[in-house]
């Protein structure tokens, strides 16, 4: 059943994700990359093992082909590299690259000095963590909690 407060956080969760990917625009533009191909840059987390395609795709929600569409993107801006899992030979690895590191740091900084989560205070910030973490917990186990 739907209330008018779910619809408005859904409505307001999508709202500061599309006013964060604009005004983030230019700085992705600097780089030739797209929301879409951020989001994929920011899913390969530095500290974690290169992930997989498989893993990738659900973390990012998409599919196989449109996967591929994205990496391709990735390896051409030299942003990424394509690795065989030395664990299951047929499988792929998304290493990202020295610039991919760098660029990732760039971008992820700039998006977290541009959201409009960034007027919140720090108590604010760790009220609506906790709520989201809530969230996400119940969720189908997909996600995970980010540092």
């Amino acid at each position: 059943m739907t209330t008018p407060e779910l619809s408005a956080v859904v409505a307001a969760t999508h709202d500061i994700w599309m006013r964060t990917n604009d005004l983030i625009a230019h700085a992705l533009a600097g780089h030739r990359l797209t929301p879409a191909t951020f989001q994929a840059l920011w899913a390969i987390d530095p500290a974690e093992p290169p992930p997989s395609m498989k893993v990738m795709a659900a973390r990012l929600y998409c599919n196989a082909p449109n996967l591929t569409f994205i990496t391709d993107q990735l390896v051409d801006r030299g942003l990424v590299e394509r690795a065989v899992d030395p664990a299951n030979r047929r499988s792929r690895l998304l290493v990202l690259t020295a610039k991919g590191r760098r660029v990732r740091d760039e971008l992820v900084q700039t998006a977290m000095e541009k959201t409009p989560f960034a007027g919140l205070t720090h108590e604010e910030l760790g009220q609506l963590a906790t709520l989201l973490y809530r969230v996400v917990d119940g969720s189908d186990g997909v996600l995970s909690r980010q540092s």
